[in-house]
């Protein structure tokens, strides 16, 4: 016991992020040990994150990367936006990004190597280290010719609260960059008809044509009516469709062929998508907190 000095005490605390009360007890039970303190302190922290794996994590970064014509997006959640300031978890989601140029899913992700520990595990230390629940969401992947990227409002350089990538044939990389912006701030649903979601077509087409028939008129101008209130549709929804922001007297497609330039493909993910957010009742948190709960 005499052993372990301050000067111990603070290197386990610089290697893991523990409190001092923490780290001094994980030499005391190790008896000065440092490789045995750190498993204590791991097996602790194993503990606090379970505790905290039910609170919705729907703040966080998205973070993308490009390498020879590939890109990946993550995401990886906190539950404030607090801690997606923090530098830690910053250096921690451009580690995650760079894992993902050799997997091809979430699982995939969870399980690879980074710096010789696996990606799960490397969020349930941070976890226990800066005391929220994190999550690795979503992962996805793009090739090109050439794929520029984007990032609104970034935090850091290839992190922000959305990212987008951009796939080319051609190699007009800055018009591909203009065209990210463009989908950032507008959120196209697809690149072109041809790829739009069945159901959104059917659902649309299908109210419209309800509309239409509310009018009285007869059946084949109904039917002129739906095809084109479609097609204007598809002008709002569909990225090589819609007017481009940077020159909005031509579609994207058009900009593009002016350009030089082939759009093949598109990731915009956005911070929290889909996620349900709990509603939180402050005062009754307070309460708890006060009560020891």
């Amino acid at each position: 016991m005499a052993g372990i000095t301050a000067a111990l005490v603070k290197e386990l605390r610089d290697m893991t992020g523990a409190g001092m009360m923490d780290a001094k007890k994980a030499l005391t039970e190790a008896n000065g040990d440092m490789d045995a303190a750190v498993d204590w302190l791991r097996t602790k922290g194993l503990s606090k994150a379970a505790k905290k794996a039910d609170r919705v994590a729907a703040e966080g970064l998205v973070s993308i990367a490009v390498e020879n014509g590939v890109g990946v997006a993550v995401e990886v959640n906190s539950e404030t936006d607090f801690v997606a300031k923090n530098s830690d978890f910053q250096s921690m989601v451009k580690d995650i990004t760079s894992a993902a140029f050799g997997v091809s899913d979430v699982e995939g992700l969870k399980a690879a190597s980074v710096n010789g520990k696996a990606v799960a595990d490397l969020i349930t230390d941070n976890i226990a280290k800066i005391g929220e629940n994190m999550s690795v969401r979503r992962l996805a992947r793009i090739e090109g010719g050439n794929v520029a990227a984007y990032v609104h409002n970034a935090a850091v350089d290839g992190m922000g609260k959305i990212g987008v990538l951009v796939a080319i044939d051609g190699d007009n990389v800055d018009f591909a960059r203009q065209v990210a912006m463009h989908i950032a701030a507008i959120n196209p649903a697809s690149l072109s008809e041809a790829d739009l979601d069945p159901a959104i077509v059917e659902k649309e087409r299908n109210v419209l044509t309800e509309q239409a028939r509310e009018s009285g008129k007869p059946e084949n101008i109904i039917e002129n009516m739906i095809k084109g209130r479609m097609k204007k549709f598809f002008s709002e929804v569909t990225l090589l469709n819609q007017s481009f922001v940077i020159d909005p007297d031509k579609t994207v497609a058009e900009a593009a062929k002016d350009a030089g330039v082939t759009i093949t493909g598109f990731i915009r993910m956005e911070v929290g998508e889909g996620v349900e957010k709990k509603s939180e009742d402050f005062a009754a948190e307070v309460a708890a907190t006060a009560k020891g709960g």
